[in-house]
């Protein structure tokens, strides 16, 4: 029981200061027009330096996100289904697939889909 206290000991501390050294080496250094300005030539940008970013394609990233963590979660019913009562694998699969497709049917409803409008 003591080692495991010794241990848990050293972890926190070696844990408190790798996150305190991280703190102190993230500061910035003190910015000024010259390092924050992007970079052309040395004139003046004559336009933005961002470009605007497109929401739809946002969404649709978000989308395909959820729908591969979604999957990621449905491959391990397969391996479960050996040692699970077959009602209830069923049951929660089932579920699990119409909370998926009620999302799906939302977000179709709602226009995010559709790439070109």
């Amino acid at each position: 029981m003591l080692n495991v206290l010794i241990m848990t000991f050293i972890i926190l501390t070696m844990c408190i200061i790798v996150m305190s050294l991280a703190t102190i080496l993230s500061k910035k250094s003190i910015n000024d027009r010259e390092k924050s300005s992007p970079f052309e030539c040395g004139f003046d940008p004559k336009s933005s330096a961002r470009l605007p970013f497109s929401l739809r394609f946002f969404l649709i990233a978000v989308i395909f996100l959820i729908f591969d963590v979604e999957i990621a979660l449905l491959l391990p019913t397969i391996i479960i289904f050996h040692w699970s009562h077959l009602f209830s694998w069923t049951f929660i699969t089932i579920m699990f697939l119409i909370i998926l497709l009620i999302g799906l049917y939302h977000e179709w409803n709602q226009g995010a889909l559709e790439w070109a409008s």
